[in-house]
């Protein structure tokens, strides 16, 4: 099947991927535009998992203030200053900036959530889930289901992305690895809120 060069050029648009990958994409997808990007997701997260072993020893500390009431400042690394430097990759750090100070998150990751704050959770919702009075074989799985909600609202890389709520931090910045070409790790973040 032959693929429109203006094709190719509205998936390189939505995706950010380099066009030979784009054209190899729609032409497996019979110049389905969703069902190439569909494609293209799948070959990037086999490279993210190569370049996510990679050091990341450069990057920026980007910072955000609204209205003088909220400020961020998040340290988000890269694997060269030349990729810092990168107007992309710039653009990925404020957006981070500014959907912190707008999400408020308490950690960067899953795994950063220390153990003592699990098991209260759990707890809270085990209590919750028995006052239903649901069944005890089921309870199991509400206590897990309202821990990947709090995990969703707790941990920055787990919440709905504030320009795109269809995507998770972790999917914008996946797309910004596979665009770059390099690892990229939120390392942390500090916000303040005027009087707290």
């Amino acid at each position: 099947m032959a693929i429109s060069a203006e094709t190719v050029k509205e998936l390189r648009e939505k995706t950010g991927v380099g066009f030979m990958e784009c054209k190899s994409a729609l032409q497996e997808s019979n110049g389905d535009i969703e069902a190439a990007i569909v494609i293209l997701r799948k070959r990037g997260l086999a490279s993210l998992a190569k370049k996510a072993g990679r050091e990341t020893r450069d990057g920026l500390i980007g910072s955000y203030v609204h209205n003088g009431k909220i400020g961020v400042m998040v340290e988000v690394n890269c694997e060269t200053d030349f990729v810092a430097r990168n107007p992309d990759f710039q653009t990925l750090v404020k957006d981070l900036a500014m959907h912190i100070a707008a999400s408020d998150p308490r950690f960067v990751r899953k795994e950063d959530v220390t153990e003592d704050i699990l098991a209260g959770e759990r707890e809270i919702y085990m209590e919750q889930a028995r006052a239903t009075g649901k069944p005890e074989n089921v309870l199991g799985k509400i206590v897990e289901g309202r821990m990947a909600k709090y995990y969703s609202e707790a941990c920055l890389m787990e919440q709905p992305f504030v320009k795109d709520p269809a995507i998770t931090v972790r999917d914008h910045i996946a797309a910004h690895i596979q665009k770059i070409g390099e690892n990229i790790q939120v390392r942390r973040f500090i916000r303040y809120k005027l009087g707290d």
